[in-house]
């Protein structure tokens, strides 16, 4: 996990992001993620199909995807 860390050269507050897509991934295995040159795409399998979110940050997409995975959304 460091190494890999290393290599992708982030910023020091995005180093927690890296640790915690990586317990996505340990908890969503059928999720594909994956980063393009400035975003970060992930990619949900669904009965009629798929849902694609896209995000420039990879905190963004990891709060994108705990509010479509949320099991009891809230509605206000």
């Amino acid at each position: 996990m460091e190494e890999r860390v290393r290599r992708l050269r982030l910023m020091p507050d995005e180093y927690v992001q890296v640790l915690r897509l990586d317990r996505f991934r340990q908890d969503h295995p059928a999720i594909v993620v994956g980063a393009g040159n400035g975003w970060w795409q992930a990619v949900i399998p669904a009965s009629d199909g798929e849902i694609v979110t896209t995000r420039y940050t990879l905190r963004a997409l990891l709060d994108k995807l705990d509010e479509l995975l949320d099991p009891n959304p809230r509605h206000e």
